[in-house]
């Protein structure tokens, strides 16, 4: 008889006797190795694997991942469209970006992840976060992972590449699908330390109408992917963001793990003492560490005004984005490529088949359209991206030289 009972408790010793090789929780702080504090200042590697239409300027049209890779395989065909994403998730995040963050002076990076790429038999996925957590191993940053696009869509909105509609809470199959690629995750980087940790679900039930009924779905779930992860991997830190956008603490029970920290997104919000008390609150009475995992899109006074606001009550945070199109609000922008007004206003038309005539007649030709999209391969680029000084001073780091 196979003594498979002896997994957990393996599991444990062995991540008892590691635990000092990673990031953990201790009270309501993070510590590092070597028993001192970790207050993480980090960005958000968004619009690589989940890209989204506002960060390429597609207003009032294609937003989430679906509809951009439906838009562009209108636009040049899904062979050619194919082909322009490997290349350009190959592309958006390199070496020379992972040591530009070091550089300025963040520590940490949180990547949002479309589960697409991490179920079994998609090796594309693990290829590429391999590389940036070998990229930031080397330049000394802590990496967190964040599904944020769930099977059947956590939220509802564009930015689970939902069916609009948090289906999530209602398919046990999509369920058991989350829990398959957080151990597949789990299992691939429980011995790896520069993972710090599992940010489960991305700003879970959005705060529209009708679907706050799923509020006491959200941490029976997490409990259920917190327990098959602990079956591969003792070591990482569990991460857990509140309901309504990863706003509402309400609810959440005591800590099920000894190994948790939990988040909250505050976006256009004041920037006073009262707009954060609730999770200090939180953190005070729960005895665990809090952190801001997206905040942002905002003006460089604005941020200056946060950044102090969340370092004076010692909490952490990861501002959104890294890169987008321009913008000066993220650490780099990218230019729109040449013909992209066109792409821009063709796709604020009326969508699907039922508009064919209209579409194909209003549409830029596929040689302006392929062209646009080399060009946003080469805009990209490292080397061709400028880095927006203000936004990195205001987040209180020290822009390149």
């Amino acid at each position: 008889m196979r003594k498979t009972w002896l997994m957990p408790l393996l599991l444990v010793c062995l991540g008892a006797s590691a635990q000092g090789r990673f990031v953990h929780t201790s009270g309501k702080e993070l510590v590092k190795p070597d028993g001192t504090q970790l207050l993480l200042r980090g960005t958000n590697l968004g619009n690589w694997f989940e890209p989204e239409g506002y960060m390429f300027g597609l207003k009032d049209g294609p937003q989430s991942p679906r509809e951009i890779e439906e838009f562009f395989n209108e636009l040049v065909g899904p062979d050619d469209a194919g082909k322009f994403w490997h290349q350009y998730r190959d592309q958006y995040v390199t070496q020379q970006d992972i040591q530009l963050l070091r550089q300025v002076g963040f520590n940490s990076v949180r990547i949002p992840l479309h589960y697409k790429f991490f179920v079994a038999g998609n090796a594309e996925g693990l290829a590429l976060l391999d590389r940036v957590v070998a990229w930031s191993k080397a330049a000394g940053l802590y990496v967190i992972l964040d599904l944020h696009c769930a099977p059947g869509g956590q939220t509802g909105a564009n930015i689970d590449d939902s069916w609009g509609y948090p289906w999530l809470y209602e398919s046990k199959d999509a369920q058991q699908q989350l829990i398959a690629v957080w151990k597949r995750l789990a299992a691939h980087y429980r011995n790896d330390p520069t993972v710090l940790g599992y940010d489960l679900l991305n700003e879970p039930i959005a705060n529209f109408p009708n679907i706050e009924i799923y509020n006491s779905s959200l941490e029976p779930i997490y409990r259920e992917v917190t327990a098959a992860i602990r079956t591969v991997d003792a070591n990482h830190i569990i991460i857990l963001g509140g309901a309504q956008w990863d706003t509402n603490f309400k609810v959440f029970g005591p800590p099920f793990d000894k190994n948790v920290m939990y988040s909250f997104h505050k976006y256009w919000s004041p920037t006073t003492q009262q707009v954060i008390q609730e999770y200090l609150d939180f953190r005070d009475h729960n005895n665990v560490p809090i952190w801001l995992g997206e905040s942002g899109e905002n003006t460089d006074e604005w941020i200056t005004q946060f950044v102090q606001l969340l370092d004076k009550n010692d909490v952490g945070w990861a501002f959104w984005p890294y890169k987008k199109m321009d913008a000066t609000s993220s650490v780099m922008m990218f230019r729109k490529p040449e013909h992209w007004d066109e792409i821009v206003k063709f796709g604020q038309m009326k969508s699907g088949t039922g508009h064919a005539k209209e579409r194909i007649a209003a549409r830029p030709s596929v040689q302006d359209s392929r062209a646009a999209l080399q060009g946003i391969l080469e805009n990209i680029r490292f080397t061709n991206c400028q880095p927006n000084v203000g936004y990195i001073r205001a987040l209180g780091l020290t822009p390149p030289k």
